[in-house]
This record gives structure tokens, C-alpha cells and sequence, in this order.
């Protein structure tokens, strides 16, 4: 194999082999290429593109760069789910328990917050004690007696990603749709699974804000999925504003335990209900996504939901003590309210800008080193297409800082539009597609 003769290629729009690619990944992994080869492959394929057939082989070489998870002495289905992540989207917390409950096995690798979308991590680790960092065999102990584990990304699974991902960063290659797809599909496929339910948002607060981008990615990831054999379903949703009312990481949880305990409704019930029903019907406990709709809503009601949630907690190290008395949770020190300036609907919202103001207060981080404050966060009280009068409370801001909150609040005033016209909300769920 020749590296230069082989970018060359993909430069003058050749379509690369199986083999090409697996050398060109392989050899960066083994740190037998330098980094300025690979960017010049990563800029010809942004460029150019990749076949169906590329892009199965691309994911095929950073799944194979590492272990692939072997939960055979699990019985039972093993389904996850995988969002393109956005704000407030919480729905990891709730579907687990919830999949779990019904006798699905879910073996979930997921990722943390960086820039204005949270991370699944960073709201697990809001739980005093739970531990996300667990070890291949701890990983599979957990998933066998509870139903369900939730760790971070370990070493041993898809390498290359990581390589690959840093490099993508710095050299003006993310948003390439087969570099996006086979960085998902090579965590996901390591997991060891055998279906996948994937949740592609879209609009002002997702990474692809066009329905037509979400398309081609959604198609991509369900095209990689099933050339590899596995079942996918995969749902277009949207993110033109926070789903659920609460953004923060302990915001977060405490909303789900809400969810859990069948104590509220509205677009995070909904959607939760949705994908956990569809990895239920995939995990071949239900005939039908509807009927396992019904299932979910069903063990939220008798309370085995919230049960499993208590279950998975404890076996990953977390206190319960907040779980059942969520209003024991340490408090921020400054609350700000932001208020309606006239009467009117609430018509829009940069959903962007929303997740910046909750950067803002601590929620997130600017950089991969910075500290997060699990209390801090944002409280809606209205949302697109709710009547609103002057002088109402919009939204409630938490942190640290005195200054942070009026900082906060200056971009959320910035960003939410009040209308004298009524407005119909977003549709949440856009299209289904298999």
C-alpha cells in the first residue's frame, strides 16, 4: 500500500477500497503515519464524499481498531440508543431504567457535554458516588444484574475515534456526514449489540440544523447499521427548543426522576416513551413500536421504571438518598428571573444561545478541562406557542455566581421572541424512518 498514492486517489474523486482504507486507518492508530497524511485523506473525503460502501468501511476499520464488547454470556437482546445530542435532552436517564424494566438488556457507552449540548455523563456524575469509569468485566457484571449499565468510552473501545475525532477538530473536517456516521457506528457497534434506536436532532440547538442534513444523516446511520446486520430504527426530532423544562445536569436527573415517577407530561414523556417503545419492539419484548409505547407508559405507572432507575444507581455506585428525596440536593446561591416584556406567545427561541446561557451559569464546559457546577442550570416555564402576559417568569436562572446569572440573562432576553399572534409549537417527532 502506497499512503500518498491512495490520497491521491481519493483527491481525484477515486472510490477507495476495503482495503485502502482499513491500511489508512490502521496505520494512524499505530501512530505509523503522521498527522498531516491523514488530515489530507480527512479533507479529500470531506470534499469528495464516500459511497455507502466507503463509509461501511471506514467504520469498519475504527471498530476493529479496538475490543468489540462480546455480551454473548448475556441472554436476552442487548439494544442502546444513540442521540445527536441538543439541549436538555435527557432521554438516556429515563429509556434505560424503563428498557430495562421490560427485559430488554441496555448496554449504553455514552459520551460528555461540550460547547452548548449537555452530556449523559456529565448529569450521571451529578449523582453523588455513581461511577461512569468502569472496567470491561464491571461493565458487564452491572449490565447482567441490573438490565443496564451507563459508562464512559474506555480505551479499548474504537481507538481510531478518538485519533480521528481530535484531528477532524482542528482541521475543518466534523461536519462531514460519513465521518460523522462511522464515528458513531464504530462506538455504538463496540458495544456489542444487536439493534440500535438512533435519535437525530434538528433545528436551532442540534448539530445538523437543516431537516435536509438531518435526512442524509439519519439515512447514513441506518444505512451503516444494517451493513452490519444489525435491526435500527431511526427517529428525525426536534430541537428548535429545549426538550423538557429543565437544563443542567442535577435539573436534568431530577426531571427524569419527575418523568420516572409518572409525576409529568409533555415532549420529554413523549419522546422518551417513543424511542424506549421502539428499542422494547426491537428487544422483541413488544409486536409493534406502539405497543411498546404502551409498555413504557405502563412502567412508569406501576413504578418499575423508577424502581430499575433506583436499581441501575446503586449498582454504579450512586447515593439513592437524592433519588428518593431529590429536594435534599444542595441548592445554587443565586437565582435570577427572567421576565416577559409584553404580552404575547412565545414565538421562537436560538436554542444555540439557550445552551450558551446555561454554559453560562457553569452547566457545561468551554473546554474540555473546565470544572462544571451540577447545580447550576436553567428552568423553563414557558415554551414555543405558550400564552404569556407582561411581567410572567420565563425562566428561572441557577448558579454560583451573581454575575454569571446576569450574564445569562442577558442572552436568554437576546433570544426569546414574543409574539402577538398565537404560534403552534414545533412537531416533535418529524418522521420515523427504517
Amino acid at each position: 500500500m502506497n499512503t500518498v498514492e491512495i490520497i491521491r486517489g481519493k483527491r481525484d474523486g477515486k472510490i477507495l477500497s476495503k482495503e485502502e482504507i482499513k491500511f489508512l486507518v490502521l496505520s494512524y492508530t499505530k501512530k505509523q503515519m503522521p498527522d498531516y497524511q491523514f488530515s489530507a485523506f480527512l479533507m479529500a473525503s470531506f470534499l469528495n464524499g464516500m459511497t455507502k460502501e466507503e463509509t461501511s468501511a471506514l467504520t469498519n476499520a475504527m471498530l476493529y481498531s479496538g475490543k468489540i464488547i462480546n455480551l454473548n454470556s448475556i441472554s436476552g437482546a442487548k439494544v442502546d440508543k444513540h442521540s445527536t445530542g441538543g439541549v436538555g435532552d435527557k432521554t438516556s436517564l429515563i429509556l434505560a431504567p424503563i428498557v430495562a424494566a421490560a427485559g430488554v438488556n441496555v448496554p449504553m457507552i455514552s459520551g460528555r457535554g461540550l460547547g452548548h449540548t449537555g452530556g449523559t455523563l456529565d448529569k450521571l456524575e451529578s449523582i453523588p458516588g455513581f461511577k461512569t469509569k468502569l472496567s470491561l468485566n464491571e461493565y458487564k457484571a452491572v449490565l447482567k444484574k441490573c438490565g443496564a449499565v451507563l459508562i464512559g468510552q474506555t480505551k479499548e473501545i474504537a481507538p481510531a475515534d478518538k485519533l480521528i475525532y481530535s484531528l477532524r477538530d482542528v482541521t475543518a473536517t466534523v461536519e462531514s456526514i460519513p465521518l460523522i456516521t462511522a464515528s458513531i457506528m464504530s462506538k455504538k457497534l463496540a458495544e456489542g449489540i444487536d439493534s440500535l434506536v438512533l435519535d437525530v436532532k434538528t433545528g436551532s440547538g442540534a448539530f445538523m440544523k437543516d431537516i435536509k442534513d438531518s435526512k442524509k444523516l439519519t439515512q447514513s446511520l441506518v444505512d451503516t447499521a444494517k451493513s452490519f446486520n444489525k435491526k435500527v430504527i431511526a427517529f428525525i426530532t426536534d430541537m428548535n427548543q429545549p426538550l423538557g423544562n429543565y437544563i443542567g445536569n442535577w435539573f436534568e436527573v431530577y426531571e427524569s426522576i419527575m418523568v420516572l415517577r409518572g409525576e409529568v407530561t409533555g415532549d420529554l414523556l413523549t419522546l422518551s416513551t417513543t424511542l424506549s417503545g421502539a428499542m422494547i419492539y426491537l428487544g422483541g419484548r413488544a409486536a409493534s413500536v406502539e405497543e411498546g409505547i404502551e409498555i413504557s407508559n405502563s412502567l412508569i405507572k406501576n413504578g418499575s421504571a423508577f424502581k430499575k432507575f433506583c436499581e441501575i444507581i446503586k449498582c454504579q455506585g450512586g447515593d439513592v438518598k437524592y433519588i428518593y428525596h431529590p429536594e435534599k440536593y444542595p441548592r445554587s446561591k443565586f437565582v435570577e428571573f427572567v421576565e416577559a416584556g409584553s404580552d404575547g406567545y412565545i414565538n421562537e427561541m436560538d436554542n444555540f444561545k439557550v445552551g450558551m446561557a446555561a454554559l453560562e451559569l457553569g452547566a457545561g464546559r468551554k473546554t474540555l478541562d473546565d470544572k462544571i457546577d451540577h447545580k447550576a442550570g436553567i428552568i423553563f416555564r414557558k415554551k414555543i406557542g405558550d400564552a404569556v402576559k407582561k411581567g410572567d417568569i420565563l425562566a428561572e436562572l441557577h448558579s454560583s455566581s451573581d454575575k454569571k446569572t446576569e450574564d445569562a440573562k442577558k442572552i436568554l432576553l437576546e433570544t426569546l421572541d414574543i409574539s402577538p399572534d398565537a404560534v403552534k409549537p414545533p412537531k416533535l417527532i418529524k418522521m420515523m424512518i427504517k
